[in-house]
This record gives C-alpha cells, sequence and structure tokens, in this order.
C-alpha cells in the first residue's frame, strides 16, 4: 500500500500524466491489498498502427525479398525533322484532323507540303525560309478604299485603305501559263476551306487525293476569298516558304497570317483586279 502511494508520488512530481485506465488499475490494486499489488497489472493494448515502409523492410522475409527495380520514367522520343517540320504548320487555330484523315490525307498532303521546301529558292535551311511582312505604303491610285490590286509580275497584293495609303502583302503567283489576269469579285469567304483538285490540276498530278478536308495540310490554308464564279481564289498556303514564287495553279496564295489579315478587311462584293 505503501509503495503504490509512493509510485502515484513519483509520476506526479516528474510531471507525467496518468491514463484513465492505468488509474483505474492502480486503484484496483490498492484495494485487494498489498498480494494484488506485487502482480504485474495487465497494460491496455495500443492500437496497431499501420506498418510504415521502415517497418516492413525490417522483417526479416521483407529482407530476403528482392527489391523491385523502378524503372525511370522514359522521356519522350525526339520528333524526326519531318513531324517537327509538320507541327511547326499546326497553329492552335487550326481544327484538328477529321476521323479517317490521321495517317491517311491530312499526312500525305503535309509530307508533300514538307519536299516541297528543298525546292525553295527561300528556303535557309533548318526550316527557316525568308519572310516578307505585310506593311502600309504610299499607293497613289483612284481605286475605291477595300478595293483589292494583284500585281504578278510584283508578286504582292495591294489592300486598298484610302487617302493614299494601301497595305502591301506578298503573294505566290500562277505558274507560267497558269497565271490569270482580269476584274472580279469577292464571291464567297470560307475559314479553313475544304480543297478538291480540278480536272487539270488531277492530270498534271495524278497522285494527288480526291478531296482534302480543310486544315494545317490543306492547300488553299487557313482562309479563301472565291472570285466571281471561277476557279479563282485567293487563300492561304500551307509552303509559306513559296511566297514571292510562281508556285500556284492560278490562284494567288499568301501566308496564313496575312489571309487571316486581308480576309478580315475584306467584304463581300468587294473589287478584285488582277494585273500581270
Amino acid at each position: 500500500m505503501h509503495g503504490i502511494s509512493t509510485f502515484i508520488a513519483a509520476v506526479a512530481l516528474t510531471g507525467l500524466s496518468v491514463s484513465p485506465l492505468s488509474a483505474q488499475t492502480l486503484a484496483a490494486a490498492t484495494a485487494s491489498g498489498d498480494a494484488a499489488a506485487s502482480q504485474v497489472a495487465p497494460q491496455p493494448k495500443s492500437e496497431a498502427k499501420p506498418e510504415t515502409a521502415a517497418d516492413q523492410a525490417a522483417k526479416p522475409e521483407a529482407r530476403n525479398k528482392p527489391r523491385v527495380k523502378r524503372e525511370a520514367s522514359k522521356p519522350a522520343p525526339e520528333p524526326t525533322p519531318a513531324e517537327q517540320f509538320m507541327s511547326f504548320f499546326r497553329g492552335s487555330d487550326a481544327p484538328p484532323a477529321r476521323p479517317g484523315q490521321q495517317g491517311s490525307t491530312a499526312d500525305v498532303m503535309m509530307r508533300r507540303a514538307v519536299a516541297s521546301y528543298s525546292t525553295s529558292s527561300n528556303a535557309l535551311g533548318f526550316g527557316l525560309y525568308r519572310i516578307v511582312p505585310r506593311e502600309t505604303v504610299d499607293f497613289r491610285e483612284k481605286h475605291a478604299p477595300g478595293t483589292i490590286i494583284v500585281r504578278q509580275r510584283e508578286k504582292r497584293l495591294y489592300y486598298v485603305l484610302g487617302d493614299g495609303k494601301a497595305i502591301r502583302y506578298a503573294i505566290a503567283v500562277g505558274r507560267e501559263g497558269a497565271a490569270w489576269a482580269g476584274v472580279s469579285t469577292v464571291s464567297d469567304k470560307r475559314e479553313w476551306p475544304d480543297w478538291t483538285p480540278t480536272p487539270n490540276i488531277l492530270k498534271r498530278q495524278p497522285d494527288l487525293p480526291r478531296h482534302v478536308e480543310g486544315g494545317a495540310h490543306n492547300p488553299l490554308g487557313a482562309r479563301a476569298l472565291y472570285l466571281g464564279q471561277t476557279m479563282y481564289r485567293i487563300h492561304g498556303t500551307n509552303e509559306p516558304w513559296r511566297i514571292g514564287e510562281e508556285a500556284s495553279s492560278g490562284c494567288i496564295r499568301l501566308t496564313n497570317d496575312d489571309i487571316i489579315d486581308l480576309y478580315n478587311r475584306t467584304r463581300l462584293g468587294a473589287t478584285v483586279i488582277v494585273q500581270r
């Protein structure tokens, strides 16, 4: 009895706390006399703690098991030059290839575009090419604002602003014998238009797809302005290095950035004058 009291006093002096279950155990030992106090009081079972990785590793069987070697995540394979070239033209505003295109029409057209780079006079190597930026210039000819003037020999297109000013764009024009000249109007405007090669184009290039959905791979590019009831258009391109060359089948090409700018300025019915 005296021994139990001394133990409790010692606990109090050291500042230790006694759990309720431990106090009850000590009280029961006091009531049962010195004989009960001499017995070891049963301790409450502590809740099982979840095993940690260190605990598992300490077990003999864990030490004997061979460690599973984690495979380091493999970096993505480097894209091929052709893939880098293709991704260069897939802007965020370009529609994705439609079901059935990937690996077929879309890839065929992109490969054709990439292959043309090596024959372009504007190619600088490493996928780089000369770019002629659009600019606002003096323009003294008497045309109504909104008129489009195409000068094939100069390989420039002018959008008349009025007050003696115009925006000048670099263009690609038709090959010899394919160029067209005359006066027309903008009869239609389309974003990311589809393209169907004409019979004359298919006669020269029979391996072309018979129809190409709109997208970054499409030769008409991001926008197209249709001229009257003719087959001629002012449009974008998937071969921007060809700007400044005689490269088309008679249509007028601009870079996708420039055709989007021209498209947004041009109204339906605008006059288009194409000069040799």
